[in-house]
């Protein structure tokens, strides 16, 4: 029997296998054929279909995707916690990547119910951005580049585990903004990043992603470390207002330290850039300890 025909109808049932992929949410997504019409509906979210390979891909992302600079080009659809509908319909996407906690729940209802399929991301610990490469190559046909990237993603991570893994713990506060005055807690992937460190987020009980606190809390929590991000690649000037403060630890340490936010506050690969920075002030840190 020539085994031709089987082999070629193998191949063409492989090359048009329907695309079965788990979001963060648990939900199912399912596609005839890879996404060739994406629509990104979070910064972190752009940049990261970029690094998977799927940048060709997107036809419209919302405000602040600004990473790579590709992705200034592109047509906006609003911003991530207020959509513009209308032009998501007009762009005629085959896939929407959204965010979790950022989108808002009635406008994801409203793609599913228009037959837009969705895909939903919500990075808890660092090792998910690697994940979130590979699926995303996997919808968008870009297999190859996307494991690439979580690979070398992966390799990043596993050197900063053992370097700083097994280090001293450091008590740390990690500031989002001023006023209100807010953190993350244990469930957001900043937290993730300072165990990852060697440190201890001194609001990782707290159940919300990014909840408010007082500066009560904080001196109580006494943080031998401070960590600011602010709104751009500019140190905050609210930061120094901590100093006022002299028998809080980190103040008397001098450790109050600043990362840009596109490098810890994005779910993206740069995120390990962002930790690199946070394992280089905890080890600062402990070095001032016998001063």
């Amino acid at each position: 029997m020539n085994p031709l025909p089987w082999i070629l109808a193998l191949a063409s049932f492989s090359v048009h296998a329907e695309i079965v992929v788990r979001d963060d949410t648990g939900a199912t997504v399912r596609l005839a054929t890879p996404a060739s019409r994406i629509v990104s509906l979070a910064p972190h979210v752009t940049e990261t279909l970029f690094a998977a390979g799927a940048g060709a891909r997107i036809v419209g992302v919302v405000d602040y995707s600004d990473f790579p600079p590709a992705a200034q080009q592109l047509p906006r659809v609003g911003g991530y916690s207020k959509l513009d509908l209308e032009t998501i319909v007009a762009l005629q996407p085959d896939l929407a990547v959204g965010w979790a906690s950022g989108n808002a729940p009635a406008n994801i209802a409203k793609l599913r119910s228009l037959g837009i399929p969705v895909f939903l991301a919500q990075p808890e610990r660092i090792d998910d951005v690697a994940s979130n490469l590979e699926r995303y190559g996997e919808l968008a046909g870009t297999q190859a580049v996307a494991r690439a990237a979580a690979a070398d993603f992966r390799d990043r991570l596993r050197g900063l585990r053992e370097k700083y893994g097994a280090r001293p713990t450091v008590r740390t506060f990690y500031q989002i903004w001023r006023q209100p005055l807010m953190t993350v807690g244990g469930g957001q992937v900043i937290s993730d990043a300072i165990r990852l460190c060697g440190g201890v987020n001194v609001f990782a009980e707290l159940k919300l992603l990014a909840p408010k606190v007082t500066v009560e809390a904080v001196l109580a929590a006494n943080p031998e470390v401070i960590i600011a991000s602010g709104m751009d690649s500019a140190r905050p000037e609210w930061l120094d207002d901590w100093r006022q403060w002299r028998a809080l630890a980190a103040v008397k340490r001098d450790n109050l330290f600043f990362i840009p936010p596109d490098l810890i506050q994005r779910h993206t690969p740069r995120l390990v850039e962002g930790a690199a920075q946070l394992c280089a002030h905890l080890e600062t840190a402990r070095g001032r300890r016998a001063q």
